[in-house]
């Protein structure tokens, strides 16, 4: 462990956050609404406090693997504290415990909120919250990186905040690490202004189309209206924001083939196909549902709304077009099975993730052919065309099944901090965890999480990392052992 490349790459965010918040301010002070003070102030502090560690410890490198851990988790925590300033400032969320989980929720890209009257924030520190998804959906810490030298420091950070499903699907596209992550930040800022463009042809303001394509690429769900996208009514900003959260769910791997024009990567790549096969069956199935039950007026505002929920859930983005609780019991259970999914690894999504469910069903199915069909032959399971090592299929399962006791057992937890209903409870834990928000009862998409205690929000929060996280990196530095030499 090298205690002072750690402060360096610490300074290093604190300085990246404290100038991020240059454009917020320059929001605000277009608007002239005197939270520019605040943005201002925090902007400062945060450069302060950076500078020194970085100045100090400047030529220390030297990150292991061990050190990349505690920067994945302690820089997420760091920088979601020092975000909480501008609010607190200026008294928006008066409260530390509502703040951080306010800019937790940000930076993990999961949605949730505890603002009751999100339209009374004013501009400059609304865009300052939807910007943290902007920052928070490739990963801040992959900025660190590409101010780093050559070597393994930086693929060190990138590791222990990658998915396991980057592990499995073993992407990686780019010979230097920084040269990954010009290209990432590259695809992933080009469909951001594409989206704020095709907003803004529909009629959207400049303010409203960067904060939601803020919230729609990078999968996160914060809009600056109280009833998120259904606000507008509008079928040309629901459809274009479905399509612009399928490509939020994709890998970035595979755009930067299709971008290369290597369409063999798009045909053979098996994720993908599942992926849009959970699109299309719950798509559709929600839609007949809605239809055959009179909830909208024909099939294609059926299929309109289902379809934006669906694939709203599915990456873990958590807008909302309607109030999908007033919908039929059975279009409600299926969006509910919709949340244990996830979309592609390598993408801005969270949740459980495609590549497992495609691993965990094609051994299953290899389990029983071999035990009932083909007892002697062996039967390997493929992904893109290629076997998959069983220490591979080992980490599907594993992660699978620690998500559902982590379900499980924060629920029971949140029935007993906070005696709410077992759904909510449940809920909660489940829109935390997979990062996608609104969830369903207390915290559906009508209701916040304002209502919820001190301790089930700092619970919920640090949820919302193991989510972001993907389980491992957050929940290895809770093992005693890993704090010995």
């Amino acid at each position: 462990m090298n205690p002072k490349a750690v402060i360096n790459v610490l300074g290093k965010l604190l300085m990246v956050i404290g100038c991020s918040m240059l454009l917020p301010l320059m929001v605000s002070l277009y608007y002239q609404e005197g939270d520019w003070t605040s943005l201002l102030a925090s902007a400062l502090l945060s450069i302060a406090a950076g500078f020194p560690a970085w100045w100090l410890y400047r030529k220390e490198y030297g990150l292991q693997l061990k050190d990349g851990f505690i920067l994945a988790v302690f820089g997420w925590i760091l920088i979601s504290a020092v975000s909480t300033l501008p609010f607190m400032i200026h008294g928006s969320i008066p409260s530390f415990t509502d703040a951080f989980f306010e800019m937790m929720s940000g930076y993990t890209t999961t949605g949730a909120t505890i603002l009751e009257d999100i339209e009374s924030v004013p501009h400059g520190l609304l865009f300052w919250r939807s910007q943290t998804h902007l920052l928070g959906g490739m990963g801040f810490l992959t900025l660190t990186i590409i101010f780093m030298p050559h070597g393994m420091a930086g693929l060190r950070v990138f590791r222990a905040e990658s998915s396991p499903g980057q592990v499995i699907t073993r992407e990686k596209f780019k010979a230097r690490n920084k040269d990954t992550m010009i290209w990432l930040w590259g695809i992933y800022l080009g469909l951001n202004i594409l989206l704020v463009l095709l907003l803004f042809m529909g009629g959207m303001s400049v303010f409203d189309s960067l904060c939601h394509a803020f919230g729609t690429v990078s999968t996160s769900g914060y809009s600056p209206k109280n009833a998120s996208l259904g606000f507008y009514n509008n079928a040309y900003f629901d459809w274009v924001t479905i399509i612009f959260m399928f490509l939020g769910g994709i890998s970035f791997l595979l755009l930067y083939h299709l971008i290369r024009g290597d369409f063999k990567a798009l045909r053979i790549n098996t994720e993908f196909k599942w992926y849009c096969g959970f699109l299309l069956f719950f798509g559709l199935t929600v839609s007949c549902i809605l239809w055959n039950n009179g909830t909208y007026p024909g099939f294609n505002e059926s299929l309109r709304y289902a379809a934006f929920q669906v694939t709203s859930l599915l990456t873990t983005t958590g807008f909302t077009t309607a109030n999908y609780e007033t919908w039929p019991q059975s279009a409600q259970m299926f969006l509910y099975a919709v949340c244990f999914i996830g979309a592609c690894a390598g993408s801005t999504t969270s949740g459980i993730k495609t590549v497992h469910y495609v691993l965990i069903g094609k051994y299953l199915l290899a389990t029983v052919r071999k035990l009932f069909f083909q007892p002697m032959a062996v039967i390997s399971v493929r992904l893109n065309q290629r076997p998959v090592e069983h220490s591979i299929i080992d980490i599907a399962v594993c992660y699978f099944i620690v998500n559902i006791f982590l379900v499980f057992g924060g629920g029971c937890f949140m029935v007993l901090v906070d005696d709410m209903s077992y759904a909510s409870a449940m809920s909660s834990v489940i829109a935390s965890l997979m990062n996608i928000g609104p969830g369903f009862a207390a915290v559906g998409p009508s209701e916040n999480y304002a209502f919820i205690s001190g301790i089930g929000k700092w619970f919920l929060s640090w949820n919302m990392l193991v989510g972001r996280l993907e389980m491992f990196s957050a929940l290895v530095i809770l093992y005693p052992s890993f704090w010995k030499k």
